[in-house]
């Protein structure tokens, strides 16, 4: 594939993003927009220097004047409109999460799978630097058979106001609502820490406990027609394909944390410590004579694709990029078992 015309499908706010970095790729378009709001779809055409826009996707695609869809609608939307495009023999690089349930994530991966479709979800940690750099040092032995690890994403928004006061501002309410489509923290940034996790350590996840928490926040439990009913904060003890345990955690309550992934990986040989935020990433290694003295070492990281220039990649090529639908399948698969592991009581094992 020469040149190729991309198609953003929902235009709020991470939608700009990608027509950013969409386009200061080479040889890479943003062709169209589409919105069920029009005159939105038309003034992120304008901002962005699109030419086309649309009203629908049933619209955009008998227009069908685009290779390939970025789709960036709500959560409940991405099953219906991905397997549309997919209908229509185009490639979809998707927002997390791929779908709300795990069931419905499969569908879409074997849907993509049996039309040869190219296909990613946009694990936006992946284009963390230090979590690239941990990996290939995984990769290449040099902190030996991993035992133990521990994990964490870290945000304050119910204690601190750095992105506004969550109590009126309904970009943050319907996060803590499950009549509002939200599954509470974990469902919103747990898919990111256990991809850091997967992607991070190398390993597959065997067996999961959880134990979740919702907090009071409000008289009654809610605000206005927001009911205050999903968890808050979770905690995790997982075992991994090959014997390492580790811990992993969550909260929207860790009170001097912005925005923070954090991965300690402990080897026989070596440690890593990760650390990421939307913007930066560090990595710190305890490696060879170092570990005799827990001294550790700031390593420099080159920088890595984004997951757009992935999916470009990947366009042009024909072999399918990383992370694809059916690792975020997987991912989903573990949120839904937690669930399940807090409902029983109970750890649970990963088929």
């Amino acid at each position: 594939m020469g040149e190729i015309r991309i198609l953003i499908l929902g235009t709020g706010g991470i939608a700009h993003r990608h027509a950013e970095h969409f386009s200061a790729i080479p040889n890479v378009w943003v062709v169209a927009a589409v919105d069920t709001n029009i005159e939105r779809a038309r003034a992120f055409a304008r901002e962005h220097g699109i030419a086309s826009s649309f009203a629908s996707l049933s619209e955009a695609i008998d227009w069908g004047e685009f290779d390939a869809a970025v789709n960036s609608t709500p959560d409940a939307v991405h099953k219906r409109t991905t397997l549309e495009l997919m209908a229509a023999g185009k490639p979809v690089f998707c927002e997390k999460p791929l779908a709300v349930d795990y069931p419905d994530a499969l569908e879409m991966t074997e849907a993509a799978e049996a039309a040869g479709l190219v296909n990613m979800v946009n694990l936006t940690y992946r284009n963390a630097h230090a979590i690239q750099m941990a990996r290939r040092l995984v990769d290449e032995g040099r902190i030996g058979t991993i035992r133990h690890f521990e994990a964490s994403y870290l945000q304050s928004w119910l204690t601190a106001h750095h992105w506004g006061d969550w109590r009126t501002d309904e970009r943050w309410l319907w996060r803590l609502s499950s009549g509002h489509g939200s599954k509470g923290v974990l469902g919103d940034i747990g898919i990111h820490i256990l991809d850091f996790v997967a992607f991070g350590t190398g390993l597959d996840f065997a067996a999961l406990q959880a134990r979740m928490k919702t907090y009071d926040k409000a008289e009654g439990g809610a605000i206005d027609d927001y009911r205050l009913d999903v968890n808050d904060s979770v905690a995790m003890t997982v075992e991994m394909r090959g014997g390492a345990l580790g811990v992993v955690h969550m909260s929207r309550y860790a009170t001097g944390w912005a925005n923070d992934l954090n991965l300690s990986i402990f080897g026989e040989t070596g440690a890593l410590r990760i650390w990421a935020n939307q913007l930066e990433s560090r990595l710190e290694t305890c490696l060879g004579a170092d570990i005799h003295t827990q001294t550790w070492t700031v390593v420099d990281c080159p920088a890595t694709p984004r997951n757009e220039h992935r999916f470009a990649m990947a366009l042009m090529s024909g072999e399918n990029g990383q992370p694809s639908f059916r690792h975020a399948a997987g991912i989903q698969k573990l949120l839904d078992l937690c669930f399940v592991s807090d409902r029983e009581g109970r750890m649970l094992p990963v088929s």
